[in-house]
């Protein structure tokens, strides 16, 4: 039997959400990539456009209040001159930015997105996710767009507006035109609105994500709908149907640890402390976690071994756990029900044999 573990790690880098979206006939900015300064100045003169909007791309939100350790202030810069795009963008890329969302140090820079800056009258919310609450995607949206969610939520739960969708039969035309004049469209902007919303739900099925997010979802001053940012999730469990997405994926802001231990289908995640957890099942992983912490330890890492672990994939997690300089100490906690105890003493011995184990190691091993 081939045991699935579910997995939920893609993240897309803006200009990727922004070209699958486009794909799917959803409107947005034109744009193009550029990793160099060169290569942003002839991207600037190529869109011929009146304004251009230049984007530091990085897997974290808040990029326009950043600051490069160039010196730079802000990843999201206007200009209506194509030559400021070049030295801007010499100021972005190969610097790191450091925003609320970024490690402290920030993360590097390596492609900046040059777009065609619109003029926005008026800004919304849109999303669509799945939720657990209803057994299917719902829509959210909101007619105040362009800032953070959660805080219109709580000062203006009012203007927060779900629908759920029944995902066989998909969504009505009647249920777009309702979030369409929830979110303020009026007159003709209401149809494209709806429009716009139909085809994003389309696309959120068709590619598998769990969210689609798109904010602001605005109108220009000439008449237009168009999804100015978007951020996009995906089922990870949905990787064989979706391959060419996934050969997106951009694992260079991952911690290299992290990196490799996916390499062996082991789910890490680092944290700051110093007592290594090596555990099979992710609720008993943050419950060992969280236990460490009750009794005044510090986890030094989130490590799931997942049901269908191999002594192979035993011995690399015990490699990874003891080249973490900051680890004093292992602790093995692992429960029967879903592993082999054998198969996992096994791998410990022969971890240890070979790695010539220089911290205390306490295993549990039950069922």
């Amino acid at each position: 039997a081939v045991q699935l573990t579910p997995r939920r790690w893609l993240n897309l880098q803006e200009y990727q959400s922004k070209k699958i979206m486009a794909d799917h006939g959803v409107t947005v900015q034109r744009f193009f990539v550029a990793d160099s300064a060169n290569d942003a100045l002839e991207a600037a003169q190529r869109l011929r456009a009146k304004e251009i909007v230049l984007k530091a791309q990085i897997l974290a939100g808040g990029r326009g209040k950043g600051i490069f350790n160039s010196g730079l202030k802000g990843g999201v810069h206007l200009t209506k001159d194509p030559k400021t795009v070049e030295q801007l963008a010499k100021q972005m890329i190969g610097y790191n930015l450091s925003t609320k969302q970024t490690p402290k140090d920030g993360v590097t820079v390596k492609k900046v997105m040059v777009a065609e800056a619109l003029d926005i009258s008026r800004e919304t919310y849109f999303a669509i996710l799945m939720d657990r609450a209803c057994n299917g995607p719902v829509m959210v949206g909101s007619p105040q767009g362009g800032v953070d969610i959660e805080e219109v939520a709580v000062t203006s739960p009012e203007l927060i507006f779900k629908e759920e969708i029944d995902i066989f039969e998909g969504i009505k035309d009647r249920q777009a035109l309702q979030m369409a004049k929830n979110l303020g469209f009026q007159g003709a902007l209401q149809q494209q609105a709806a429009d716009q919303i139909k085809k994003l739900y389309n696309l959120f099925l068709k590619i598998d994500a769990t969210q689609v997010e798109v904010n602001p979802f605005g109108e220009t001053p000439e008449g237009q709908v168009v999804c100015f940012d978007a951020k996009i999730n995906f089922d990870d469990n949905a990787e064989f149907r979706q391959k060419e997405i996934f050969a997106m994926d951009d694992k260079s802001e991952n911690e290299p640890i992290e990196n490799e231990a996916a390499k062996y289908d082991l789910k890490y995640i680092g944290l700051d402390g110093n007592i290594a957890c090596f555990v099979n099942g992710a609720g008993l992983a943050m419950a060992t976690c969280d236990i460490i912490s009750l009794n005044g330890g510090k986890p030094a890492n989130f490590l799931d071994l997942g049901g269908g672990v191999k002594e192979a994939q035993v011995y690399q997690a015990f490699k990874l756990l003891t080249a973490d300089p900051k680890v004093e100490a292992i602790l093995v906690n692992i429960f029967g029900g879903i592993v082999n105890c054998a198969i996992i003493a096994n791998g410990i011995t022969k971890a240890c044999q070979e790695l010539e184990l220089k911290v205390p190691l306490v295993v549990r091993l039950e069922g």
